[in-house]
């Protein structure tokens, strides 16, 4: 079963409660997803940090040909 936007926020909000987040369906199928994630957490952190830090919220939603979260799209970095 497919995700909600909804539910990817949450998630990565639950890591993430200070951040800036937008989740968006990018073709309109419920299972490819971008989501632009901006946080002061990130400061000093590289963008492959930054991304693991994301992934690792989504409690492995991800994992496997059965996770739940097909294809997400991830942009972070910290405020300016």
């Amino acid at each position: 079963m497919a995700m909600e936007g909804k539910d990817i926020e949450a998630l990565i909000r639950a890591a993430f409660p200070a951040a800036k987040i937008t989740v968006t369906d990018t073709v309109g199928d419920g299972n490819h997803w971008a989501a632009e994630v901006i946080d002061e957490a990130f400061r000093g952190m590289n963008r492959v940090q930054q991304q693991r830090a994301v992934y690792a919220s989504l409690k492995g939603k991800m994992d496997g040909a059965n996770g739940e979260l097909h294809a997400l799209a991830l942009t972070t970095k910290a405020p300016e």
